[in-house]
């Protein structure tokens, strides 16, 4: 069996905007998952497999204006 390599990618979203993403991503079963790094600062780490990480970014993309944290 195969090994699927995972890969981190980091983010800065609005810190209300944490469980909206979450929801989004479970939708695609198995495609990434979220974790919180400062609930306070908005930082989120998604680890997803390396194959992946386009679709991913595709749906980073297309929700980035409901995530974006605003500028201070």
């Amino acid at each position: 069996m195969a090994m699927k390599h995972l890969t981190d990618t980091f983010y800065r979203i609005a810190p209300e905007s944490f469980h909206f993403l979450k929801f989004i991503l479970e939708g695609y079963d198995n495609l990434a998952m979220i974790s919180s790094i400062s609930n306070i600062r908005g930082i989120i780490r998604i680890r997803c497999a390396l194959d992946s990480l386009p679709e991913l970014i595709t749906i980073i993309d297309s929700v980035a204006p409901r995530i974006k944290r605003p500028c201070l």
